[in-house]
């Protein structure tokens, strides 16, 4: 039991390796290649939109391949490892050897669907490392793994700027310290994949027919749409409602710091008063604090800094609690989890792509267009405040209901 606890520290190097793999590289991979090849925002987005469908559908397949592959789980991690450094170093270190906009396409199909597998093993060994902590060992291990994912975004976000300082070409020493991470997380890791003695795979079947499990994806669909929402709109939501252009990422940053710091404090709750009634509490608090954007206009920065703090700290909760009560269960009906958590990537995953789908057309046919405040209509800005905060904040609830209804004493 002692020696597992010691290990905590490489879980938390490991989620901070995938962590800096996803978000940052939505914020970072398109700026880059308007900047240095001159390709066109829309073919990007366009891009992107269909990784993001590709996520949705590879998912649960990536799940039935770590299931397939888990006696061979440390060889398979390592070559995801290798997979993704070596993407990330095409993506920004090296010169197109395509087209750049197929090159963009083929290298970040690689890092995410590399980002997918190996998310997908890590969560599944998870529940075997927390069922082998002593006491609430799933919220022990979600403690550590959430704080290292979070500070790895916060790092990531802000990595290429502070390069650009020191380097010609910061997005080259990005993408080489990024594989340095990988082969040190790999090698920290090295140990903890074993799978010996876990029961065969049960397949999808044995999870969705399970009551609580199917409870737990639909929450955690539901309570992912805000994050998903609220991340989409983010943007065009402090240039051109708060007329703030260039916080942009000083305040992701105050976001998502505040979720690190968080999130061992959540864990620590849970594990005192239980999961939850510590997450409503949380799902309430961030409601509160976010209503209140739906009240900003120019100029409003520093409120909304404010508010980052708070609705990041509870972000905190979502992130580092549904996660190990869905490994509790699973730890009970399916213990080798790669199929579990496969699903329960695809339904995080989801969210992403209805929200692109669906907001950015509906702004557009207000008349909204990026920039000033100036730029645009009053009507134009009240309807990307009602959709930024307000559509989240009415998530927000029906998660709550989902959450108050569902009983967690089997978890």
């Amino acid at each position: 039991m002692t020696n597992a606890s010691e290990r905590l520290p490489a879980y938390s190097l490991f989620a901070a390796l995938l962590a800096a793999a996803g978000l940052p590289i939505y914020i970072h991979a398109p700026k880059f290649y308007v900047d240095e090849y001159g390709v066109s925002l829309a073919a990007l987005g366009a891009v992107l939109f269909g990784l993001r469908l590709l996520d949705v559908v590879q998912d649960p397949l990536l799940g039935k391949l770590a299931e397939k592959l888990r006696d061979r789980r440390a060889l398979a991690v390592a070559i995801g490892c290798a997979v993704i450094g070596g993407a990330m170093v095409a993506l920004f270190a090296i010169p197109p050897l395509l087209s750049p906009l197929l090159w963009f396409g083929l290298t970040l199909t690689l890092v995410f669907s590399a980002f997918s597998f190996l998310t997908i093993n890590f969560y599944a060994q998870g529940v075997m490392k927390g069922t082998a902590l002593p006491g609430q060992g799933h919220y022990r291990l979600a403690r550590w793994r959430e704080s290292g994912a979070l500070l790895g975004v916060c790092v990531a976000a802000v990595a290429p700027v502070a390069l650009a300082a020191a380097f010609e070409a910061p997005f080259a020493w990005f993408a080489l310290g990024f594989a340095g991470l990988a082969v040190l997380a790999a090698y920290a890791m090295r140990d903890e994949w074993s799978t010996a003695g876990l029961a065969a795979g049960t397949g999808f079947g044995v999870v969705l027919r399970d009551k609580l499990a199917r409870r737990l994806l639909l929450i955690a669909l539901v309570n992912a749409a805000p994050v998903a929402v609220s991340s989409t709109l983010f943007l065009f939501f402090v240039e051109s409602k708060l007329d703030a252009p260039g916080f942009e990422g000083p305040l992701l940053l105050i976001f998502f710091l505040s979720a690190a710091l968080a999130a061992p404090f959540w864990g620590a709750m849970a594990e005192r008063f239980g999961p939850k009634d510590v997450l409503i509490f949380a799902m309430v608090l961030a409601i509160c604090a976010f209503g209140l954007t739906l009240t900003l206009g120019p100029g409003d920065w520093v409120l909304f800094a404010v508010i980052c703090v708070t609705s990041g700290a509870t972000l905190g909760a979502d992130l580092t609690l549904l996660p190990a009560t869905f490994a509790n269960r699973m730890a009970r009906i399916s213990p080798s989890a790669a199929e579990g958590f496969g699903l329960w990537s695809f339904v995080s995953k989801l969210t992403l792509a209805f929200a692109a789908v669906t907001l950015l057309p509906v702004l557009e046919r207000a008349g909204f267009q990026s920039g000033s405040a100036s730029e645009n209509s009053p009507e134009a800005l009240a309807l990307l405040s009602v959709l930024y905060a307000g559509v989240p904040c009415v998530l927000k609830l029906a998660a709550i209901a989902l959450l108050a209804i569902t009983d967690l004493s089997e978890v």
